[in-house]
């Protein structure tokens, strides 16, 4: 099956593989490896070095030999990658690449947050999920990936309070299956917010054999039907695992499908659609806008022009202790 060609924005037609091997050419010249998230377009991921859910690949990300790192996510991730890599140049494709749950817990509002409860003489310690910026890293005592966050949840001692950010399904799933109550950010992910609980059940309907995964940022009506609870990489790890050919009903961003298919290509994946609240229609609305201004143009570009660069700020200092202790220790 051949590629389609691909029209840069001059208007300009690219054929994908020949885009492919310009890629691999500059990474070499330029000494740059290629980290790439899941949540990126397939081809994309197909010429990384590295693929992987956010904790795989913040680990990943010191062990690369390379001087110069181009990480094919979204801008929070480059910026993790260079809080851990503070020597190498970290490049990212598109800085516009942002992320909604980042957006929705602005490090000034949270520092306010947390000084109202310190004023209250509430003890707590600040728990962020790792999709949020640098400054609001550098303001918490924990980071968490879907991967780790039931282990690191249960390492905070037990008379403290927890305040979770910015992620309340996300924070609402641990609390059941840690036991550990915790004042909720109300912030929530675009893409995961969207999936139609009635497609879901009618799809149930139509492949009653069917296994439903979703990811712990899915709203509760979506987990309390879902049979495999768990990140991308907990996702593919399972399906991996299962040898009878399976059809797995997939509740996460849509390009997942790609490295599921990769590691397990006997099953059937479909992916759940979403609905638009406007209008109540449903839609193939899983894709995150921000993680799809990933293309192969702009990654051979940011390789030829060596940018745009996630630059250190002086705050990557305390955010990379965070997460020191949180993913690597």
């Amino acid at each position: 099956m051949s590629l389609p060609v691909i029209q840069d924005s001059s208007g300009t037609q690219e054929d994908p593989l020949d885009l492919m091997d310009e890629i691999d050419v500059l990474k070499k010249e330029r000494d740059v490896s290629i980290l790439a998230h899941f949540y990126v377009d397939g081809e994309i991921q197909d010429i990384a070095d590295y693929t992987g859910d956010s904790l795989k690949l913040a680990r990943d990300a010191t062990q690369v030999k390379t001087s110069g790192i181009l990480f094919a996510g979204v801008h929070f991730m480059g910026e993790s990658t260079k809080i851990m890599n503070p020597e190498k140049r970290v490049l990212i494709p598109d800085l516009q690449a942002g992320c909604s749950l980042a957006e929705s817990c602005p490090p000034d509002q949270l520092a306010a947050f947390q000084q109202q409860l310190r004023d209250q003489g509430r003890d707590f310690h600040t728990v962020a999920y790792i999709n949020t910026s640098a400054a609001v890293k550098s303001l918490v005592d924990w980071i968490v990936t879907s991967g780790n966050a039931r282990e690191i949840i249960e390492r905070v001692p037990q008379d403290k309070e927890i305040l979770f950010v910015p992620d309340q399904h996300l924070g609402r799933y641990l609390m059941e299956v840690t036991g550990r109550k915790m004042i909720l950010w109300p912030g929530s992910c675009m893409v995961h917010e969207v999936f139609s609980i009635q497609d879901l059940i009618r799809m149930k309907k139509r492949h009653p054999e069917s296994v439903v995964m979703a990811h712990p940022e899915c709203p509760q009506n979506i987990l309390e039907i879902t049979d495999v609870i768990g990140g991308t990489e907990k996702m593919r790890r399972h399906v991996m695992a299962t040898e009878s050919p399976t059809t797995f009903l997939v509740a996460t961003e849509g390009t997942m499908i790609h490295p599921l298919e990769k590691a397990a290509p006997q099953h059937n994946y479909i992916p759940v659609p979403g609905i638009m609240t406007s209008s109540g229609e449903t839609c193939a609305c899983n894709r995150c806008p921000h993680m799809s201004l990933n293309t192969l143009q702009k990654v051979r570009d940011c390789l030829k022009n060596d940018g745009p660069e996630i630059e250190w700020q002086d705050y990557f200092a305390t955010a990379r202790e965070v997460l020191d202790r949180s993913l690597l220790q």
